[in-house]
């Protein structure tokens, strides 16, 4: 499969997981402010790996996974009807806590332009 068609057939199924995360009624999933970071597709398209994140830290990420994961036959069902594949990867969820990383680097950031402006004065 050429490389520009697997890049849009990564975002078509990151797209259409977002949606269907939205339908979820989990309280796992729902009760979290969860975002996909990044898809994974093997170029067979057997696997895919999604990569979640929660703005409140990766403890609260590892509990929307085990969700996730108990709706996976849900989510993979719901992914083969909105998407014309051949074969419908196998979804693998996997927690990372890079919003609260970037959240954090991004206070550090906006902490030293604060002493930088405290220092001009």
């Amino acid at each position: 499969m050429p490389s520009h068609r697997m890049g849009r057939t990564t975002e078509d199924i990151r797209r259409e997981l977002t949606a269907i995360f939205r339908e979820l009624k989990d309280p796992r999933v729902t009760s979290t402010l969860l975002s996909i970071v990044r898809v994974e597709v093997t170029s067979d398209l057997s696997y895919c790996t999604v990569y979640v994140s929660d703005m409140e830290g990766l403890p609260r990420a590892k509990r929307a996974v085990e969700g996730l994961k108990s709706a996976s036959g849900f989510i993979r069902r719901e992914l083969g009807e909105r998407l014309y594949l051949r074969h419908v990867p196998a979804l693998l969820f996997k927690a990372t806590d890079s919003i609260e990383y970037s959240a954090h680097i991004s206070k550090m950031l906006n902490d030293l332009e604060e002493k930088d402006d405290h220092h001009a004065e």
